[in-house]
């Protein structure tokens, strides 16, 4: 009988438990996690926080324990893995204790991360991403009235913060060091129009600054000091800066690493029976070629079901993926993929600031380089699988039913031919 472990259960834990069971009915499948949850979507969490959704609503594949029952799982919740040993195929446990398996997956996430704010004490300092995050968000503003906030970060996770307090009538001010609104992910042009309309909510925008130091008044005001000389009192502060990936249980000199645990289309890591995969791990980026973080649900889905399939025997090849971003906020679709920082020769269709569908296409030296979508979500499924095509099949037509959707959604005729034509 074959001995599995799955170090960290979100959903690339979930699809590689899955996998595995439907190609070995008979393994042992250990689940080793830090907290007692069942895996849950973390770009749900701020719904939850915001009262848009149950708490339940943020588990898509039920109880651990009806996980468990199904997938006929040995899970150990509340344990710390504090190692694990690429070439014996160990887990070690924070107790020091050490269990061997035959093939073992990692996939342990990421956890937000913010530098420590002097004067900002940690109890005040408030995060977003796991639902621990979120329940104390929520059980914040359900606690006493909040007048005003600072959200630090212009990221697909702090608009959504900054969407659900100002749906609770809160002042709120967005802070990011960058230049604009979705740095990663927004061309300029993109951005100025998205950061007009937010503006035109009430939503004060604030770039080229973050908060330098705090000082908490006698009546609990925070008193921020801006790293540009400005000054802010408010009574909530949210950080939204960014992520890293979870890989300090991994010797480096077994296992490979550079922002994340670098793995091959099998999911594999360097070190023989060890895989990874999620936002713990860093795989194909079909765009730039090399491996990168891409921190997506789908994503890590579907790396989590490849590693099962490949550690359970079966044959599976996740190739890769592109930078993809996708949310709806405040009355707005915003997507984008590719990588922002190439330009080439751009192809516009629609105005940013008008009605309906628009996108902004950036072709560089005959390939595409990226897309910017406002305002209709719909198209975007067509547009990233023809994205994908270009950059594993070479340069292809819209399939006609890609075709079909674009033109039924607004798309001119000949913004479709020029765009064929500028990619061949």
């Amino acid at each position: 009988m074959t001995k599995y472990a799955i170090v960290g259960f979100g959903c690339a834990g979930y699809h590689g438990a899955r996998e595995i069971r439907a190609n070995d009915p008979e393994g042992e499948i250990t689940v080793y996690s830090e907290h007692a949850l069942a895996p849950y979507n973390p770009m749900l969490t701020t719904y939850y926080a915001g009262g848009r959704l149950a708490y339940e609503g943020a588990f898509p594949f039920g109880s651990m324990e009806e996980i468990a029952r199904q997938l006929d799982l040995t899970v150990h919740q509340g344990v710390r893995v504090a190692k694990i040993h690429g070439r014996s195929r160990e887990v070690e446990l924070e107790d020091g204790s050490r269990r061997v398996y035959d093939r073992i997956l990692i996939a342990t996430g990421a956890r937000a991360f913010a530098p420590p704010i002097p004067g900002l004490r940690p109890e005040r300092a408030l995060m977003m991403r796991t639902m621990d995050d979120a329940v104390r968000l929520r059980e914040t503003l359900e606690r006493r009235p909040v007048r005003s906030a600072i959200v630090v970060g212009a990221s697909m996770v702090g608009i959504k913060v900054v969407e659900l307090l100002t749906a609770r009538g809160i002042q709120t001010s967005l802070l990011d060091l960058a230049p604009g609104i979705f740095p990663l992910a927004a061309y300029p042009e993109t951005a100025r129009e998205i950061e007009g309309r937010i503006a035109g909510q009430g939503v004060e925008l604030h770039f080229g600054a973050s908060i330098a130091r705090t000082e908490e008044t006698a009546d609990g005001t925070l008193r921020c000091s801006l790293t540009d000389g400005e000054f802010r009192e408010v009574e909530l502060v949210v950080l939204c800066i960014g992520t890293r990936a979870n890989t300090a249980l991994v010797n480096p000199e077994e296992i490979r690493i550079h922002r994340g645990i670098v793995v091959g289309p099998r999911m594999e890591t360097g070190c023989p029976g060890i895989y990874a995969a999620g936002d713990c791990c860093e795989g194909g980026d079909l765009q730039a070629g090399d491996t990168k973080i891409i921190g997506l649900w789908a994503n890590a889905g579907h790396q989590g079901g490849t590693a099962g399939r490949n550690m359970a025997g079966a044959e599976g090849i996740f190739t890769g993926n592109i930078l993809h971003n996708i949310t709806h906020f405040m009355g707005m679709d915003f997507i984008g993929m590719g990588d922002n920082r190439r330009r080439g020769e751009t192809l516009v269709c629609g105005t940013p600031e008008g009605a309906g569908l628009y996108i902004r296409a950036e072709v560089e030296q005959g390939s595409l380089a990226g897309v910017n979508i406002l305002d209709d979500y719909r198209v975007s499924g067509a547009i990233k699988n023809y994205f994908y095509r270009l950059l594993t099949q070479g340069h292809v037509s819209l399939a006609p039913v890609q075709r079909g959707i674009l033109l039924r959604e607004g798309l001119r005729p000949g913004f479709i031919k020029r765009l064929e034509e500028m990619i061949r």
